[in-house]
Formats: structure tokens, sequence, C-alpha cells
């Protein structure tokens, strides 16, 4: 397992943080993801007060009128609660949409050498994007469940799950750009455990506020470094 790899990976990216093509694709995934978790809140608190009768009767309190209101606003701000938990996972699938952008600066930067990498068709990378949005917006859904029931190994799980995850998806979407996605999968394969501890190292700063936000960006430019790193290791 290439643990140095892994950190030095990790400090060339964070050293390359303020490159104006990052603040871009920063802003672009921050913007979107705001605009889905809205959209998707109101939609719900919509749906909830259309499908909910005006009018009900209950024991003791007899007829209701305000319970589709009741309704509706619960349903918002469950979805803004749970938007705290969902807002990363949500801006990690936006921004992986532009990873091309983030992977060109690296390799600009740092590996002016080598020729320039195959784009992603914005079909694929849109597939991609959603396959990956509802992956992890199902796990980290199902991983409330487990916080509530072991609340001693919640960041544990949040990390171990969330580093998986990210791991998976981003070593993926770099390495496609450069050998395709039968021969990504294969090198994914091969090197799981250095990738799921990279993502593992991405996952840990989720948890703290503003710093978060950063993390697509961060890991997209890490894993880039990390994959031209194996890579150039090989015969």
């Amino acid at each position: 397992m290439a643990i140095g790899l892994i950190f030095n990976a990790f400090l060339l990216a964070l050293g390359q943080l303020s490159d104006p093509r990052f603040r871009r694709v920063f802003l672009l995934g921050v913007v979107l993801s705001l605009m889905l978790l809205i959209g998707f809140t109101a939609g719900f608190a919509w749906l909830t007060e259309a499908i909910t009768p005006d009018e009900i009767w209950l024991p003791i309190l007899g007829e209701v009128q305000w319970i589709d209101d009741f309704l509706s606003w619960g349903a918002a701000f469950l979805l803004m609660f749970l938007s705290v938990f969902l807002m990363i996972p949500v801006a990690s699938a936006i921004t992986s949409m532009f990873l091309d952008e983030v992977a060109d600066a690296v390799e600009a930067q740092h590996f002016p050498q080598l020729p320039r990498a195959n784009s992603v068709s914005f079909g694929d990378a849109l597939r991609d994007t959603v396959n990956f949005l509802g992956v992890l917006l199902a796990a980290n859904i199902f991983a409330i469940a487990l916080y509530l029931m072991f609340p001693p190994f919640a960041p544990l799980i949040f990390w171990m799950m969330n580093g998986f995850l990210l791991g998976r998806e981003y070593f993926t979407m770099v390495a496609i750009r450069w050998v395709g996605r039968a021969q990504a999968k294969a090198l994914r394969r091969e090197h799981i455990g250095t990738i799921w501890v990279a993502g593992t190292l991405m996952a840990m700063p989720l948890s703290v506020p503003l710093l978060n936000l950063l993390i697509p960006i961060l890991g997209a430019a890490t894993f880039t470094h990390l994959y031209h790193g194996l890579t150039m290791r090989r015969p």
C-alpha cells in the first residue's frame, strides 16, 4: 500500500487549491448542489401538501383543517435537516461532472510531459454523475440509521463508507480519461487498498463545515496525482 504516495498526492493537491480553474469548478459545484437541494425540498413539500387532505378528523381534536400545512412544513424542515448530511454527497456527485477541468489543471502543472488525456463526453459524465449521486445518497441515508444504532462508531462508519465510495469513483473517473472504462476498473481492483485509504483521507474533513465543500475538488486533484503515481511505477 503506497502510503507515502497518498500523502504526497494530497499535499500537491492542497498546494494547487488557489488555481483559478479549481475555484471555478468549486463555485459551479456548490451553486448547482444548492439549487438541486432547494428544488428537491420545495418539490417534496408541494407533493406532501398535494396528497394530504385539507381536512381530517382526529379523535379528541375533532375536525382538523391545518394538517396539510403542518405536514408540508414538517417535510420541508426534515429535508433541510437531512441536507446537512446530504450536501456533501450531492456536491461530490455534481462536481464529478467537471472533473476534466480539475485533472487538466493538475496535469498541466505537474505532468507537462504527458500528452493531453481523452475528454469524457458530456453524456458519459452525466450518466456517471447520476449513478454516483444515487449511490452516495442511498448509502448516506442508510448510514443515518447506523449512526443512531451505533453512536460510538458513527465517525468510523462515515469515514470508511464515504472513503470507499469517493476513492472508488474519483480514481475511476481519472483513469477513464487515459485507459478507458474497462482498464480503469481493472486498475481500481489492483490498487483497491491504496484507493480506499486515500478516499478515507478525503472523507475525514467531510465533517468540518465549509472545509468539507472543498473535498470534491481536493479529491479529484489528489486522485489525479495518485493515478499517475501508481501507473508510472508500472513497467
